[in-house]
């Protein structure tokens, strides 16, 4: 006969035990947040700390909502817009194929005396051992890279971390603000960056991309017991600046880079500063004159480094860039590094850095932030041939100039210094060349003959990784096909020879 008494004893028992356990869990969990916390003391402030089920993007919760951080206008802090700035669409987003539970972390840093500069760590709890460091694009959050760098990531067990170099992103505004910036020569709208007050000046971005591998190096530490094995740097655009500068100058904190779309910066030129005007200048001429390949205005805007104009109206390359890109950061990098020019008494279009170096400060700012090319860390860059914000030859072919000037200087120092080097060779840097890949991989919708970067970005990791942490040797600099991939033997070595290709 059975004993219903012992079987309900032992279903008893069970359910207690199950809560017992799941409390325990929970006071774990909770126990995990706070030891982390506790561990970076007085550093971090208004911390968030959460268990989360997964850290991917599939979770809703990973990204905030824009405008939810409390006491800032709207456009100020923007996680969701600006996690779809640099990562194509939806259709062709990062692949999420497994959940990431983990613990989340977002803070403002507490020494900054802006108030501004915030951080965010994901620490998955199946560990690689490993850590990436985001920077991040434009004026973006700490959220930015998170479709296109901490989904590929955090999948593969990687630590994740990421800042916002110290600033916030932008406010409405008027023309009576002496900070203001049009979004474009047509536009009533009016923003102020938070990058061009006082105290936030360009060198900070450098700054925060190394602080936050300090930061994280500390979290890992107090959540896994040990501090991570390898430390990469990924970033796009300015945050691929951020990337080249951490390898430049802060080799203790890194073990490798990846630059996608970097900011080239140089004291004289090229820099933004330099190509923008042009394009800013012609390009009414060039829509107004029916938007002739040939014509003045479109030989104008080439000459400055920018790639030809694909697509037509107000959806072609150019117009795209002109409505959302140019004159808007030639006013913000101008207020920043030449804040006596008139932007728009004197004009943006009329903007000539060479010939304000004799009257203002502005080379000195500029040198202030430059990149050196002097890295220390493998590093790798990969970008478009059809970039009309970033062109090519003045950001990613100037930047491999730069490293490969440095490396001659090394060399010719060594020779009539008497000496020797320590290590074994340089540091490995490559340029792979997305043909027909431009800034904003949502253009690729419209303009069906761009290439999407990401996938090569992603790529261009794995690769990094297998180079620093198993001596695979890179795959050469070289042109990526349209439809191709990095290659070990490329069929276009070196620079690609058409910026578009049919």
């Amino acid at each position: 006969m059975h004993d219903y008494r012992r079987t309900a004893r032992h279903t008893l028992c069970r359910g207690l035990l199950a809560t017992i356990l799941a409390a325990t869990a929970g006071m774990a969990y909770a126990d995990r947040c706070s030891t982390l916390v506790e561990a970076f003391g007085s550093q971090l402030a208004d911390v968030s700390c959460t268990d989360s089920a997964d850290l991917t993007t599939a979770n809703m919760a990973t990204t905030p909502a824009n405008n939810s951080l409390p006491g800032l206008p709207p456009l100020a802090f923007t996680p969701q817009t600006d996690r779809a700035t640099i990562a194509p669409d939806a259709a062709n987003r990062t692949p999420i194929v497994k959940v990431v539970p983990g613990i989340q972390l977002n803070a403002r840093i507490a020494s900054d005396p802006t108030g501004q500069a915030r951080f965010l760590l994901r620490l998955p709890n199946d560990w690689n051992g490993r850590l990436v460091v985001a920077g991040a694009s434009g004026t973006r959050s700490e959220f930015n890279g998170d479709f296109a760098w901490s989904d590929y990531v955090v999948q593969k067990g990687y630590a994740y971390a990421s800042q916002n170099k110290g600033t916030l992103n932008l406010k409405l505004s008027d023309p009576s603000d002496p900070l203001a910036c049009r979004l474009n020569p047509a536009s009533s709208t009016w923003v102020h960056f938070y990058d061009n007050d006082p105290g936030q000046e360009f060198t900070r971005w450098r700054d925060y991309m190394v602080l936050a591998s300090r930061l994280a190096h500390q979290g890992s530490r107090a959540h896994y017991g040990k501090k991570p094995r390898y430390t990469y740097a990924v970033g796009t655009s300015n945050g691929g600046y951020q990337v080249r500068r951490a390898i430049e100058t802060a080799p203790e904190w890194f073990d490798g880079g990846v630059d996608w779309e970097g900011t080239f910066v140089d004291a004289v030129a090229p820099n933004l500063l330099s190509d923008l005007p042009a394009a800013v200048l012609n390009y009414p001429d060039y829509a107004a004159g029916g938007r002739d390949p040939v014509g003045t205005a479109a030989r104008n805007i080439r000459a400055a480094g920018f790639p030809p104009d694909i697509g037509s109206g107000a959806t072609s390359l150019w117009a795209m860039n002109n409505a959302s890109f140019w004159e808007v950061t030639l006013c913000q990098w101008q207020k920043r590094l030449d804040p006596a020019y008139d932007t728009y008494g004197a004009g943006p279009a009329n903007y000539n850095v060479v010939a304000r170096q004799a009257v203002s400060e502005v080379a000195d700012n500029i040198a202030d932030f430059a990149t050196s090319g002097r890295i220390q860390r493998p590093l790798v860059t990969v970008a478009g041939t059809m970039d009309a914000l970033l062109p090519i030859d003045r950001h990613a072919r100037a930047y491999a100039r730069k490293v490969a000037q440095a490396h001659d200087d090394g060399v010719h120092h060594e020779r009539h210094s008497g000496w020797r080097r320590h290590h074994h060779g340089e540091p490995a840097y490559r340029l792979y060349e997305v043909q027909n890949g431009n800034h904003i991989e949502t253009y690729k919708a419209l303009l069906p003959q761009l290439e999407l970067i990401q996938p090569h970005a992603q790529h261009a990791f794995d690769l990094l990784v297998g180079h620093v942490e198993k001596g695979l040797e890179l795959p050469p600099d070289q042109c990526i096909a349209r439809g191709g991939n990095i290659a070990e033997l490329p069929d276009q070595p070196g620079h690609c020879t058409v910026l578009l290709a049919p």
